[in-house]
């Protein structure tokens, strides 16, 4: 029996690896890499730092909610329409049933007792602070799952975190109320009493709830990365997370109601377990949706091996190799500079491998990064002095000091010398530009052949 076992699960695990996409069917092509990503997806929930991080979130929350809510409330109530932060909150503690209901109104009292004209400027500024740590500890997560080792510049990261928290709560209480204007209007309102439009009204409605969660979760997996997040890969995160959390919602409600029991043996405490429960699984749905979007926009890191990629000395040379020409033909083009994110894509490798082969080329002064919208890679020289044998030369003695072997013998460094050697003699004094000129002139006679 277990050896049947095992063998329907090789055969699986095959089917799904080991299958040539590009000669599969559009519907099996498709099967295969929803179920390839499927897998990654679970192996991350299972074994990687997704669950930790949702746990740190978590308490982030409980310290920074009051201060992140009042200050949304401060800009509402400029608008004069303070009232609509309750229904959100109400919206979000549903799951919890009289419970919830009971949270929330003890935190819009806490909002309401807060008066920021007594806080003074250094009360506001700690205000303030606390938001944006909260803010910044959830780009710090997601550059975590993106992969991306820096984070915003100080003054951008500010003036981002802030302007989202002061436009976002008037653009989404704008948007609800015109809708709520449409449906009431007159012409709307005719439409609804005749058939089918009635129906299909309806089932608007009941849609309307999930549609409004997964255009947030969109707009918040394009904007907290500091990377550029397609609007794809970024919908279909949203749609999955989305409808993920109101199905879990529905669970958690039910789960709620029977609880009982817990207050028992927690007494006041079981509302605050509850809540953190809850925050928890929202937090873990919504960074489930960030790497969902992260896989589709980077299917080179869907793959059957989960742990460290450990490169030959090889393949180091030849990803050098690769990403010192690419970066170095934009420039000597006159193009758009290179990102990491645009890079990866492009060779087809992971990005925290591409990130290791830039920070070593960056340290070693061959290229130098610089700030756009993102950051962006060019040479930290001309192209006339750079050469090949350098970059050789500085990807082969990298990891010289991180092993301190016996003392030098004559043997071992004459083989070493004539390698050296060898390399000098093949590539000479050729540098980088040569290179660059001399292929793309052969690309030029091909297209014109």
């Amino acid at each position: 029996m277990d050896n049947s076992l095992n063998k329907y699960k090789t055969f699986l695990y095959q089917q799904l690896w080991e299958t040539d996409l590009s000669i599969c069917p559009r519907g099996k092509r498709w099967l295969i890499q929803t179920l390839r990503l499927l897998y990654v997806v679970a192996h991350d929930l299972t074994t990687g730092q997704l669950t930790l991080r949702a746990m740190g979130l978590v308490y982030t929350t409980l310290i920074s909610l009051v201060p992140l809510l009042a200050v949304s409330f401060s800009v509402l109530k400029a608008f004069g329409v303070q009232g609509q932060i309750e229904p959100f909150l109400l919206e979000f503690l549903t799951p919890l049933g009289p419970k919830g209901k009971e949270i929330g109104t003890t935190i819009i009292g806490f909002i309401d007792n807060m008066n920021v004209g007594v806080l003074g400027a250094v009360g506001l500024g700690v205000l303030f602070y606390t938001v944006v740590s909260l803010v910044q500890k959830i780009e710090q997560t997601f550059n975590h799952i993106w992969q991306i080792g820096n984070s915003r510049e100080f003054l951008r990261r500010v003036a981002d975190y802030l302007s989202v928290l002061m436009i976002g709560p008037v653009m989404v209480v704008s948007a609800l109320a015109m809708t709520a204007s449409m449906v009431s209007s007159t012409f709307v309102q005719y439409l609804i009493s005749i058939e089918p439009f009635g129906t299909m009204f309806y089932y608007l409605g009941l849609m309307i709830p999930y549609v409004l969660i997964i255009v947030a979760f969109a707009f918040m997996y394009i904007f907290i990365p500091n990377t550029s997040v397609k609007l794809g890969p970024a919908l279909t995160g949203a749609t999955v997370s989305g409808i993920l959390w109101k199905t879990a919602g529905m669970l958690f409600a039910s789960f709620a109601a029977g609880s009982t029991k817990y207050d028992a043996i927690y007494s006041s405490f079981a509302i605050l377990i509850m809540f953190m429960i809850w925050l928890y699984l929202s937090w873990l749905i919504f960074l489930l949706g960030s790497q969902i979007a992260f896989y589709r926009q980077h299917p080179e890191h869907v793959r059957r091996s989960r742990g460290i990629i450990k490169l030959s000395s090889r393949q180091k040379e030849k990803l050098a190799l690769m990403t010192m020409y690419w970066i170095g033909k934009r420039y000597y083009l006159g193009q758009k500079p290179w990102t990491l994110s645009a890079l990866s894509t492009e060779l087809g490798v992971p990005a925290d491998l591409l990130s290791t082969m830039l920070d070593n080329l960056t340290s070693k002064g061959l290229i130098v990064e610089i700030m756009d919208k993102d950051i962006a890679y060019i040479p930290a020289r001309d192209l006339d002095a750079i050469t090949l044998h350098e970059l050789i030369n500085i990807t082969r003695n990298a990891d010289d000091g991180l092993i301190k072997g016996p003392l030098a013998q004559p043997e071992i460094e004459d083989v070493l010398a004539q390698l050296d050697q060898a390399y000098v003699s093949v590539l000479g004094d050729k540098t980088f530009r040569d290179w660059i000129t001399q292929h793309n002139k052969a690309a030029e006679i091909t297209r014109h052949a």
